[in-house]
Order: C-alpha cells, then sequence, then structure tokens
C-alpha cells in the first residue's frame, strides 16, 4: 500500500496547482473562493537521476519511478475545527494520511483574492495549526467524557484516560501532539486515533516570480526561524515557474534550471523531501525489460526487500546479487563491475542501502 501524503493550507495558496504538477493532473484551479469540496488524489513519481542514468544504460522496454500518493484537500478556513466551510470533510480527509505538507501562501496577486484580505504567511500558519489543534482536542475531549461517562472505568481504559488528559493539557497549551514526548508504549496506545498534529509536516511557501529569483518575501527570517525551531523541512518553490518547468523535456529542464542558478525544481525537492520524510528509500532492478525503482523502509532486510517485487521471491530467497549503484555510474557495465569485483552476494539478512542495484537469486 502506497504511502500518501496531504496538501493542506488555507484557500487560493496554490494547492491544486502543485498537486498537477507533483501528479501530472489537469484538476481546475480558481482565482477566487469557489467553495471547492472535492479531495482529489493522484501518485507523485519520484524524481531520480539514477533511474534516468541507469534507463539511458539499459534502455530497456520500460522505466518506472518510485511514487508516493499525494491528496489535494480543501481548503481549510478558521473554524474548520468547528465544522465551518467543508471543515469536517476536510479533517476526515486527511485522518489517514502518513504526512502533511502545509502549502503557504507568500506571491502577491491582486488578482487571487486572500481569505484573510492581506498576505501575512506567519499569521496563516497559525491559522493551519489552530485548527489542526483543535480538531485534536475535540476528539480528546470526547473520548476523555466517554471513559469518566462509563459506570466503572476498566483497567485498560484508566490507562488510556491518563494518556488523553496528558494530550488535552498539552493541547490546551498549544503544544502539538508529536512535541509531548510520548513514549512508544503511549502511541502504541493511541494508534487508531490519527491525530492531525501527531503526523509529521513539511512547510512549502508558495512564492511568486520576482520573490522567488530575489529570493526575497516578506517575513522571510521569521518563517525560517520557526521551521528550523519546529523541525520542520522548509521548501520555496513558485508555482507559475514550476508549470513552466513541467512543460519542458528533461534536457531543456535542466538548461532553464541553470539559468536559474538551481539544480533541481521546488516541486522534485517537495517530492523527495515527502520520501525521505517517510523515511523511504530506493533500491533498483535493471535490465533490457525494465529499470524500476522499489519503494522500501529504510533498514529493510534482503529477503523483505525481496518481497517488495513478488512473494514467491521472498519465500525461495536463496542470494541478493548486490551492486552499489556508485560503481555502476563510475565503471558503466556489469563486465566492468565482475572485472573489478564489485558484485557482492548477500544473504537474507542483508540490510538494503539506498541505491542498490539487487538481482535476487531464488527458488520455489
Amino acid at each position: 500500500m502506497a504511502l500518501t501524503t496531504a496538501l493542506i493550507g488555507l484557500p487560493l495558496v496554490g494547492k491544486t496547482t502543485i498537486f498537477n504538477i507533483l501528479t501530472d493532473s489537469e484538476i481546475e484551479t480558481s482565482d477566487f473562493l469557489s467553495g471547492k469540496t472535492e479531495t482529489h488524489v493522484g501518485m507523485a513519481k519520484i524524481p531520480d537521476k539514477r533511474v534516468r542514468f541507469l534507463s539511458e544504460l539499459y534502455k530497456p522496454k520500460k522505466t518506472t519511478y518510485a511514487e508516493i500518493q499525494f491528496s489535494d484537500v480543501p481548503g481549510l478556513v478558521r473554524g474548520s475545527s468547528q465544522g465551518k466551510g467543508v471543515g469536517n470533510q476536510f479533517l476526515n480527509a486527511i485522518r489517514n494520511v502518513d504526512l502533511l505538507v502545509h502549502v503557504v501562501r507568500v506571491f502577491e496577486n491582486s488578482n487571487v483574492t486572500h481569505v484573510d484580505d492581506s498576505i501575512n504567511p506567519m499569521r496563516d500558519i497559525e491559522t493551519i495549526n489552530m485548527e489542526l489543534l483543535l480538531a485534536d482536542m475535540d476528539i480528546v475531549e470526547k473520548r476523555i467524557n466517554r471513559i469518566r461517562g462509563g459506570k466503572k472505568v476498566k483497567k485498560e481504559d484508566a490507562l488510556e484516560l491518563e494518556i488523553l488528559q496528558k494530550l488535552l493539557e498539552g493541547l490546551e497549551n498549544e503544544v502539538p501532539i508529536h512535541n509531548l514526548g510520548l513514549t512508544d508504549e503511549e502511541k502504541n496506545k493511541l494508534r487508531n486515533y490519527s491525530f492531525l498534529t501527531e503526523k509529521p509536516m513539511i512547510m512549502v511557501l508558495n512564492l511568486d516570480e520576482e520573490q522567488y529569483k530575489s529570493q526575497t518575501y516578506s517575513q522571510k527570517s521569521e518563517l525560517q526561524a520557526f521551521a528550523a525551531e519546529k523541525n520542520l523541512p522548509l521548501i520555496e518553490i513558485c508555482g507559475k515557474i514550476e508549470m513552466e518547468i513541467n512543460q519542458l523535456s528533461d534536457e531543456d529542464k535542466d538548461i532553464f534550471l541553470e539559468d536559474l542558478g538551481i539544480t533541481e525544481s521546488g516541486i522534485d525537492r517537495l517530492a523527495k523531501a515527502a520520501y525521505d520524510y517517510l523515511n523511504l528509500m530506493s533500491f533498483f532492478t535493471s535490465g533490457e525489460d525494465e529499470v524500476k525503482a522499489w519503494t522500501i523502509e529504510k533498514g529493510t532486510n534482503a529477503k523483505k526487500a525481496a518481497g517488495k517485487i513478488h512473494s514467491d521471491i521472498e519465500r525461495g530467497f536463496i542470494r541478493a546479487e548486490v551492486v552499489k549503484y556508485e560503481d555502476m555510474e563510475r565503471l558503466g557495465s556489469m563486465v566492468k563491475i565482475r572485472e573489478n569485483g564489485l558484485q557482492r552476494l548477500e544473504g537474507k539478512e542483508y540490510i538494503v542501502e539506498d541505491g542498490d542495484i539487487i538481482n535476487f537469486r531464488f527458488n520455489v
């Protein structure tokens, strides 16, 4: 099952534009508050120059990049946690995702109104964070009342009640759940709740063209300090430029980025940051039929990684023939890899590393 990411934020901040670029979709965008209520879901390709290199080397019939799922959910407004706007629907749409990406409007555009009539990124961040916090508080309070309302508090409920009271105290002091220092046991006890302020988050600042090129914009130092204090990855993008980049070939894209003085687009950095933040990495299989990036969690052993390809390969696992991507890039062929003794045979407990090129031997 694909790991999931939701783009959240106020209305008219550029979420749908970013979603369209990430997932190669064509969902209609708007310059005015439309009261959109649908959640759109799509798969985003994880950009990877290693896949490009292997594809150019093997010239396979098919090339497959790693992917993660993104959702574009309705814009959140102040009061959404109490059901204002499409609040409850929005909050339900993101309850079960693995990662939140908060898109914050920094761009100036008189043709696109701001729901609060002025550009103030720090205020907008506070609005969204408060709504997530209040939504969690509502769930915690209801569960506490339900436990206390019973005739007798069971032993397991008493432990849960103790943890919930700890959460409530933190939330009342505007401390998100992921900053409360919960133990693994406490987290396990709460795993069925899918609290919003427990989820990891990436912040994306959507700049206009001038801001992006000059790298100056309102509240820049405050935003960077806030992200550093909260340990949040902070990515600057310009939706307009990203749309232009997305329409170019790989070769033209490289030239365009070089002209801007950057090595990769903001959308590419966002996709990679989401992938990394979810503790994911890729190993590769390569040949004339297909070059493919396989997604696994960091720390996965060879036998379990084989199961990503097919359960039969995991069940009948014998050995993994492993080549490091860096060696393949340097030498350019399996013949030279073998001549230099750089193909290794690994057992089932070998911990797969990011970028490993693997051929699994198996027998069923």
